[in-house]
């Protein structure tokens, strides 16, 4: 019992170190699940339970798993060009030193690799297999409409602005959420998978500069006591962004936040709905299967592997 509590105090600290957070990325799974056609979101929705909480297990990895790290990311700032890459990954294996690409993250590859998993779990109709796989998938493709999670300066620290990945992605969407309409219509086929990707993490990328420039504004321009505040976080008084400069860079930003988590909804449900098809569209209307959810609690004295961001 004792351990069990730890866990809990751990996790509930955890929260705000992960890309989206848990919260919105357990939010987000679930509405994708909301785009899919009748004959699959009748499977989906009776485990429904599994594919939110098995959203976050990705994030949980970074602790047991070090080549977890770089599957959340790619730094296209630390490419020349990017036309040479945007090829399949053992393309890209033969043209460039391995570590020389993983040290700059593999995002786009890695959602790939997750949907050919993915397709062929659906194809031998593994139902745990398939679960798990999906919430990965949508985690990792969540992640991607990310702009921080598109740079090397991926949490302020080279322009003085650490702290903007957890407020970006955890702090504005944990306050707003309800206010967010989040239905984006039903799922379509996705032709080219590995351009799909890719045009999502460009997207992101192509934000970036609105994600920094707003809040280095609205930081100059923002009386320094008004910048933080001390918040209850399960059982602990942590010093954070304040309400005031939550709703103020929100506010800037344009419903930014709203429309990238949008855009996360469609684009899983699509993957998740066009693996299915790949697969030959297979009847999945068996009996509910239930799948174990806390194999990967987080070990109080576990090493973490991952990006600052995250501390």
């Amino acid at each position: 019992m004792k351990r069990c509590l730890i866990i809990l105090c751990f996790l509930s600290a955890f929260v705000l170190f992960c890309s989206w957070g848990f919260f919105p990325h357990k939010l987000i799974n679930q509405h994708a699940i909301y785009t899919l056609p009748p004959d699959l979101s009748y499977f989906y929705k009776k485990h429904e339970y599994s594919i939110k909480e098995f959203a976050v297990n990705a994030d949980k990895r970074v602790y047991i798993d070090p080549a977890e790290s770089p599957r959340h990311f790619i730094d296209l700032d630390r490419f020349e060009e990017t036309d040479s890459i945007e090829i399949p990954w053992y393309k890209v294996k033969k043209r460039y030193d391995e570590q020389y690409i993983l040290s700059r993250g593999i995002v786009p590859w890695h959602i790939e690799s997750t949907y050919k998993k993915l397709v062929n779990a659906f194809y031998k109709k593994d139902i745990p297999r398939i679960i798990k796989l999906s919430a990965d998938l949508g985690h990792y493709t969540a992640d991607a409409h990310v702009p921080l999670h598109t740079t090397s300066n991926y949490n302020g620290q080279f322009t003085n602005q650490i702290g903007i990945h957890a407020l970006w992605e955890t702090r504005i969407p944990e306050k707003f959420y309800k206010g967010y309409k989040l239905y984006v219509g039903k799922a379509e086929y996705v032709d080219d998978l590995l351009k799909f990707a890719w045009d999502t993490v460009k997207e992101s990328h192509a934000l970036l500069d609105s994600v920094l420039g707003i809040e280095k504004e609205l930081s100059q321009e923002t009386p320094i006591l008004l910048h933080r505040s001390y918040i209850l976080r399960g059982q602990q008084i942590q010093t954070n962004y304040s309400d005031f400069y939550i709703s103020s860079y929100h506010n800037r930003l344009n419903n930014m936040v709203k429309r990238r988590m949008k855009k996360s909804i469609y684009a899983i449900g699509s993957l998740w709905f066009s693996a299915w098809v790949d697969a030959g569209q297979p009847d999945l209307k068996s009996k509910f299967i239930p799948v174990e959810i806390d194999s990967l609690a987080i070990q109080k004295d576990s090493k973490f592997f991952g990006r600052e961001e995250w501390h």
